[in-house]
């Protein structure tokens, strides 16, 4: 990538001296590592399917031609990150897996076996018998059933192996839809990975593609209605999606990028299922950039609100907080959110800093009651009590030198 790209090396990498203080600078940041033991309030795990340690290495080279630079020496996000583990990766079956398999085990902690997602590898490849029994369960269904909050967000279809890990039980990783079974499994009552996404785990949030495994055969797609390639394909007659919705008061389903930024800034939706393409989403570069939302969008969550809040006070958005928009919080009449309500915000409790300048300003420094904010600007005018002061006629500049003090809401000038 980077052959025949000429670039000129920063004069200072010439110097030994520079790596000396790189790698000293990171041994020192080594060092101030601590653990951090306490219980985790959310789980989030970022999946780059195919990005492994040289898609990393090449992301990394991009990133810096983009800005004219070398290469290597530029760093990512995720360089930041102060942990980093190899997972090995391989199927039960197979030394190079799928992205079934390992779903399996990175989701549930249960290695299964090539193609199979959601199972253990007593359930076989495509015999739907040895499914029952040899379910496993994921940490999202756990965490649902703790109480947690939960979804799911994908530029894949969302019944793909990698998200589909989540929820579903299935010995092939290819049953989209019924239709993508073969009669004996339906037969036997094994279901489609849509079917399961339904059904299985109560989760708040999918975001994806994947709209025609979820619509009965010939049902039109909304966005290429005059393509039948795009129709729904379901044979069961069931539309999944609105028996999602019937089952979940306060459940939202959009299928645009306009539809879903106003779901998301609706406080009355409590459920919210996106499908943005009939299967996998559109590569970045070139989505419709009307119609199909980003990934970073899809992953923006909860609302705007200004990062300087009262503790309490009339500001207080009861039970919902309202998303606050630049226009609404430069009003004049505007009162900025409080945690707790009052008529009226009162004084908080932390410190206050007092910042000084001119004669005996060195008085302030450290920690120091209120009180001491008094005895020293008398101290520094040479006032009762201090009219004995050290500094009195003792050099130039005494002649309507003033001492500055600035504190909040205060600020005071002193003349002798």
């Amino acid at each position: 990538m980077g052959a025949s790209l000429i670039c000129t090396v920063p004069a200072e990498e010439e110097n030994p001296s520079f790596w000396y203080k790189q790698a000293a600078a990171a041994i020192d940041a080594s060092l101030k590592l601590q653990p951090r033991i306490h219980e985790a309030k959310n789980l989030i795990i970022f999946l780059g399917d195919g990005f492994g340690i040289p898609t990393i290495t090449a992301t990394r080279i991009l990133k810096a031609q983009q800005q004219g630079k070398l290469g290597p020496e530029t760093p990512l996000a995720l360089d930041a990150f102060p942990y980093v583990a190899l997972s090995k990766t391989y199927n039960v079956d197979r030394r190079a897996p799928d992205s079934a398999g390992t779903a399996t085990a990175y989701l549930c902690g249960v290695k299964g076996n090539y193609k199979t997602i959601g199972v253990s590898a007593a359930a076989h490849y495509g015999e739907c018998s040895t499914t029952f029994g040899n379910e496993v369960i994921s940490v999202m269904e756990q965490a649902r059933k703790a109480g947690k909050a939960v979804g799911i967000v994908t530029t894949t279809r969302v019944q793909h192996a990698s998200p589909s890990g989540t929820y579903a039980h299935v010995v092939d990783r290819n049953w989209y839809a019924d239709a993508s079974m073969p009669q004996e499994a339906r037969q036997q009552g094994c279901k489609d990975i849509a079917w399961q996404l339904v059904h299985n785990v109560d989760i708040n949030v999918i975001l994806g593609g994947g709209r025609k495994y979820m619509t009965p055969a010939g049902t039109p797609d909304p966005e290429y209605p005059a393509d039948s390639s795009q129709n729904g394909i379901r044979e069961d007659g069931n539309n999944l999606i609105d028996m999602w919705l019937e089952a979940r008061p306060g459940a939202r389903y959009v299928w645009n990028r306009t539809e879903m930024l106003a779901a998301a800034a609706d406080p009355n939706v409590n459920y919210l299922m996106g499908l943005f393409e009939p299967v996998d989403t559109k590569y970045n570069l070139v989505r419709n950039t009307t119609l199909d939302p980003s990934l970073t969008e899809m992953t923006e969550a909860g609302k705007n609100y200004t990062s300087i809040l009262y503790g309490n006070g009339p500001g207080y958005p009861g039970g919902v907080r309202p998303n606050v928009d630049p226009e609404t919080a430069m009003q004049f009449d505007y009162q900025p959110q409080a945690a707790v309500p009052l008529e009226s915000e009162t004084h908080g409790g932390e410190d206050v800093a007092i910042l000084a300048k001119g004669p005996m300003a060195h008085l302030f420094h450290g920690v120091q009651e209120q009180t001491y904010v008094a005895h020293a600007m008398a101290y520094a005018a040479c006032i009762e009590p201090y009219t004995d002061c050290r500094q009195r006629n003792s050099g130039p500049g005494t002649r309507g030198a003033p001492l500055a003090l600035l504190l909040p809401a205060l600020l005071l000038h002193l003349f002798r």
